[in-house]
């Protein structure tokens, strides 16, 4: 079992930068594989890049790659997204989630057990 607690959004201009941090409770953290989803007003939430336990293989949906990098600090219970060249699009409500199987099992939300509670990330343009 995992509580999860996103902090670091914030209103940025287009092609600024911003990192989102996830902070972890539970002893087995480093066991659970950790992602970053996001959601905007009227859309689905939907799979932004994801990690496995041992942070060493990454996944990322097409429209963030080269610009996101999910990372982990399983020392300090913590998930990272660093965003960078940052668009318009971007806009959304960021969750982090955990999934107690340790390995990618999809960019289904239904996959991961446990969720935060989000932060709000705007872009302007």
């Amino acid at each position: 079992q995992v509580q999860l607690v996103e902090s670091g959004g914030g209103l940025v201009q287009a092609g600024g930068s911003l990192r989102l941090s996830c902070a972890a409770s539970g002893r087995t953290f480093s066991r659970y594989a950790m992602a970053w989803f996001r959601q905007a007003p009227g859309k689905e939430r939907e799979f932004v890049t994801a990690t496995t336990w041992s942070g060493d293989i990454t996944y990322y949906t097409d429209s963030v790659k080269g610009r996101f990098t999910i990372s982990r600090d399983n020392a300090k219970n913590t998930v990272y997204l660093q965003m960078n060249s940052m668009k318009h699009e971007d806009t959304a409500v960021y969750y982090c989630a955990a999934d107690e199987a340790g390995f990618y099992r999809g960019r289904s939300v239904n996959e991961y057990e446990y969720w935060g509670k989000g932060t709000q990330v705007n872009v302007s343009s």
